[in-house]
């Protein structure tokens, strides 16, 4: 499907000093601040008296301002550079965090807080994620989809793990549980600084084509094969990438948690950091399933995907602590895996000039999966529906699209 591709970046030297850290320290940072809030969903029901729905709502609100943003990002940054772009998204991710930090006392910053981390985080992702990608060209194909995964997943790991024990045990926690992240966001902003950064060229079928920030003032429009790859295969597929983590982290573990009586915040900071350390462990397993021409990776992804959600309506079903802990670690391995294999894919089907920009597509149709969880809770609330059969809903229609995906001519590569 996809051309044949040669990138050399220069200096080598650089490269062999892992200058691709610097920017999956910002998408670890946009992670953390992302999922920092999954805990404090029950803390701030119990504190606030926020619904089911208007929790998940001001959770979902996240998606709201991401999607935009990773839309603005990967072009601009297409344009003008990933560092230009990622310091003042770094700043943005940290001003938000400090807004939630007045939630507590009136819950219209929650929102704000929301919208502002997901407009933050969606400049970071789209523009990280081809940063990461452009400095890991000399490993391998598949290292920038891996490094990025892994960068992502561990911020989305270790925000909520942090914010939740923190919000455990120390005073004042709708306070003190967002402070570690602006500590973060500035340190990643120091990271993104150092970092390199270098146009690579790239070469189809003999001919130069500018690498990021050596573009002239309009990227060349999509190709026909890569709209097509959109609309066939990333439409179904893109979306159950955080459409599984969003109904286990917002959804799954907000019904387990009612269960454990006091230590509701830290079972929630545990919980979503198993996923997201699955979601890691994950990444062997997603590069031996991928073999190019063949649809094994998206088969393999989206069966898992299916299981999970499968595992997560009777886990809704029964009100089990242990059991939305276990499915946690399967949504995982299947966030994982679907990431790896959603980010693997946009790369070879996209040329390097309009990178930035396809990555972002693809996470705008990903980011979808938040509203998930959202909907679900509507679908409660007002059909008085049980929470096992919406999520047994979900698993049909996950079904479907892994059939649909794993039908396309891009998922055999």
């Amino acid at each position: 499907m996809s051309a044949t591709m040669q990138v050399t970046v220069e200096p080598v030297a650089a490269q062999q000093k892992q200058t691709w850290i610097g920017a999956a320290t910002a998408l670890a940072a946009a992670g953390w601040g992302a999922n920092q809030f999954v805990p404090m969903i029950v803390a701030y029901r119990t504190s606030s008296g926020l619904s089911g729905s208007e929790s998940n709502a001001v959770y979902g609100l996240y998606a709201l301002g991401l999607v935009p943003a990773l839309l603005l990002g990967g072009r601009i940054s297409d344009r003008i550079g990933r560092r230009r772009v990622l310091m003042p998204a770094l700043l943005v991710t940290a001003l938000a965090s400090v807004l939630l930090m007045f939630g507590g006392d009136d819950t219209e910053w929650l929102f704000i807080g929301r919208l502002l981390t997901g407009i933050g985080s969606g400049l970071v992702f789209s523009t990280g994620v081809a940063w990461v990608k452009e400095l890991s060209v000399d490993v391998g194909p598949a290292a920038g989809a891996r490094r990025a995964t892994i960068a992502i997943t561990a911020g989305f790991g270790a925000g909520p793990l942090v914010s939740g024990l923190l919000a455990q045990w120390l005073p004042n926690p709708l306070v003190t549980a967002y402070v570690p992240h602006v500590v973060l966001a500035l340190i990643a902003m120091g990271a993104v600084r150092r970092a390199p950064e270098h146009a690579p060229q790239a070469v189809y079928f003999g001919q130069e084509v500018p690498g990021a920030g050596q573009q002239s003032a309009k990227p060349p429009a999509a190709s026909a094969g890569l709209a097509r790859a959109f609309l066939t295969f990333f439409v179904p597929f893109a979306p159950w990438v955080f459409g599984g983590a969003a109904v286990s982290l917002a959804y799954l573990i907000p019904i387990a948690a009612r269960e454990v009586g006091g230590l509701a915040l830290l079972y929630c900071a545990v919980v979503a950091t198993l996923g997201a350390a699955a979601g890691i462990v994950a990444q062997p397993l997603a590069k031996a399933m991928y073999r190019p021409g063949s649809p094994r990776l998206v088969i393999g992804a989206m069966g898992i995907m299916v299981i999970g959600l499968a595992g997560g309506a009777w886990a809704a079903a029964a009100a089990s602590p242990l059991l939305v802990m276990l499915d946690a670690l399967i949504l995982g391995v299947g966030y994982g895996v679907c990431q790896f294999c959603g980010l693997l894919t946009v790369q070879r089907v996209a040329k390097p000039a309009s990178l930035g920009t396809a990555i972002a597509g693809f996470q705008v149709l990903s980011y979808v999966g938040f509203a998930f969880p959202y909907l679900m809770s509507v679908i409660e609330e007002r059909w008085a529906v049980s929470p096992g059969i919406v999520v047994l809903g979900l698993t049909a229609v996950a079904a479907v699209c892994a059939v649909i995906a794993a039908s396309t001519r891009v998922a055999r590569g």
